[in-house]
């Protein structure tokens, strides 16, 4: 049986192209799983998961406890808000803690680039990292290329533009470096201020004109603009955001072709993304949502093959 390079996630920087088709392969059969009446398979009975959020975050914490369920894992939950980090307890402290109570795998979101990376030097337990500060989001990147390979049939050849602020994204960075992998072409378009300096060093061409955007593109990536990591303005307003880079329906009914619009969510309505795109049948924000559940019990299912062959 094929299994990953990686004892844990830490980014698609880390990964390889095999690891990516493995992680997809393995999500079709886990896509069947949660589409039947009884959604529970019992592949990870005897392993127990701990979700570390240092960081507030809806979507992805359900999303990877669903999957948890889904497999039938032990999972402990953690907020950093309510517990001793606050107090002044150390990263390592705080997990070995956790770890004591016989973890095997560690999800964990947190607002230090790296703080992954970090951990894994550290502990024993394998680490999915599920958004470590404006670096790495790999499961979102994985299931947003999954979501194109299931609507276009392949990524490979794909032209993907990335729209709006990539400078504190780290979908953005995941995306980029997972749809290079698989064989896409990758633009980004936004406000000047808000992509990074040396862009083209990762293969990827700036275009500052929307419209010229996508027009080029099979798939556009519409992120939001994440005010919560902004200490300065870089854009006058969001009413002018919207006017030059906010995706209407005007805009795309009168593109040249028919293109495919994804969204990482929250969904900012009317401002990087009018209701009627989101809702439009070239929308395809709510398969992303879906096939989030898939792709994660892929990589903790495949990461916890290895810690049980480990064991063995």
């Amino acid at each position: 049986m094929s299994e990953l390079s990686v004892n844990h996630l830490l980014g698609i920087k880390y990964i390889t192209e095999a690891d990516i088709q493995l992680i997809f392969e393995t999500a079709d059969q886990f896509k069947e799983v949660i589409n039947r009446p009884i959604k529970k398979v019992p592949s990870l009975r005897d392993i127990t998961i701990a979700n570390l959020f240092f960081e507030n975050s809806t979507r992805t914490r359900l999303s990877f406890e669903l999957a948890e369920k889904r497999l039938s894992a032990d999972t402990v939950n953690f907020s950093a808000a309510s517990s001793s980090v606050k107090k002044g307890e150390t990263l390592v402290d705080t997990v070995n803690n956790i770890l004591s109570m016989k973890v095997d795998m560690v999800v964990m979101r947190h607002p230090n680039p790296g703080a992954g990376i970090y951990l894994s030097k550290h502990i024993g337990a394998s680490i999915v990292n599920a958004g470590d500060g404006a670096h790495e989001h790999p499961t979102q990147a994985l299931l947003d290329s999954y979501s194109i390979r299931e609507k276009l049939g392949d990524v490979a050849g794909k032209k993907v533009v990335i729209v709006g602020d990539i400078l504190h994204s780290r979908v953005a960075l995941s995306n980029i470096f997972a749809l290079q992998k698989l064989g896409a072409t990758v633009k980004v378009c936004g406000p000047k201020t808000l992509i990074p300096k040396h862009i083209e060093s990762l293969g990827v061409t700036y275009e500052p004109h929307l419209e010229k955007a996508l027009n080029w593109c099979d798939v556009a990536n519409m992120l939001r603009v994440q005010n919560e990591r902004m200490d300065i303005s870089y854009f006058p307003s969001t009413r002018e955001y919207t006017q030059q880079f906010g995706l209407n329906k005007k805009i795309l009914d009168n593109l040249n072709k028919e293109i495919v619009v994804m969204h990482p969510g929250p969904i900012n309505r009317g401002v990087e993304i009018t209701s009627d795109v989101a809702d439009s049948k070239q929308s395809i924000i709510l398969n992303q949502v879906e096939n989030g559940v898939a792709v994660r019990m892929a990589v903790l299912y495949l990461l916890a093959s290895k810690i049980q062959r480990n064991e063995n």
